[in-house]
């Protein structure tokens, strides 16, 4: 293509362009919801949803109630899911949900509140309020729709969810253990496997219960000895009768036979 031809589409399309964007800016300032409401779907459906969303903001409220009212607090939603801003997006399925309950994504919003605050959950290392919130609004989702297409995939978040919780709470024991925090460090082992019942660590925690308990009886006063080497003995024959074939028992049975000896 000739430079004065390709010169002359590349002016155009700026001359376009910024004659969009001023219609854009000129619709929005306008009183024309009408005109607002088909621009904002327009946006939408051609995925400018950021854009789509300076609409949708101006018109909601004055829709709401309405079939267009319901499409555009749905579409705003979308928007900031589709746009990775999950915690709009959470807010405004909920609101979805509380103004249309028996709308046609009802269900759908319900489950995608649940799932942007499980999206928003943070690494096992920080703070897991959002976590525990993700827990509940996805079980509620479960509960309200029972018979939703939603509910397997919403079964395998919170089993990631927990998995998640469950790491924290193994590296806050394995934290303890480290700082020499032994009875600390017993009761976290042994939470973990009380809490979290269907763990594939059981294994682990058994052994660091009974190593925790020979170090902790090896540096304990003489009184209180016994009764910790007891206890180191006990979780030894825990794990050798759970996992008769684990890797762990090369290590634990010369410690669990030197307990013996001091009883």
């Amino acid at each position: 293509m000739p430079k004065k031809a390709s010169l002359i589409l590349l002016v155009a399309g700026l001359f376009m362009f910024n004659t969009g964007c001023k219609s854009y800016s000129e619709i929005l300032k306008s009183p024309d919801n009408t005109k607002k409401y088909e621009v904002g779907m327009d946006l939408y459906n051609s995925g400018n949803f950021k854009k789509a969303l300076e609409f949708f903001d101006l018109i909601r409220t004055f829709y709401q109630g309405t079939e267009k009212g319901e499409k555009i607090t749905y579409y705003t939603a979308n928007s900031y899911f589709q746009t990775k801003d999950y915690q709009l997006a959470s807010y405004y399925f909920k609101q979805y949900q509380q103004m249309y309950p028996k709308g046609e994504h009802a269900e759908e919003s319900a489950y995608l509140q649940a799932y942007c605050t499980f999206l928003d959950s943070p690494r096992a290392e920080l703070d897991q309020t959002t976590t525990y919130k993700a827990l509940s609004e996805l079980q509620l989702f479960i509960d309200r729709y029972p018979n939703s297409s939603h509910v397997a995939k919403a079964t395998e978040l919170m089993d990631q969810l927990r998995k998640k919780l469950e790491d924290k709470d193994y590296r806050i024991a394995l934290l303890y253990y480290k700082t020499g925090s032994y009875q600390a460090a017993i009761t976290s082992f042994e939470n973990l496997m009380n809490d979290y019942p269907d763990t594939d660590n059981k294994e682990m925690y058994l052994y660091y219960i009974a190593k925790t308990y020979y170090e902790y009886a090896s540096k304990s006063i003489p009184s209180k000895q016994k009764e910790r080497y007891e206890k180191m003995v006990e979780a030894y024959n825990n794990i050798l009768y759970l996992f008769p074939k684990s890797k762990y028992l090369k290590e634990l049975k010369p410690l669990s036979e030197k307990a013996k000896k001091q009883l």
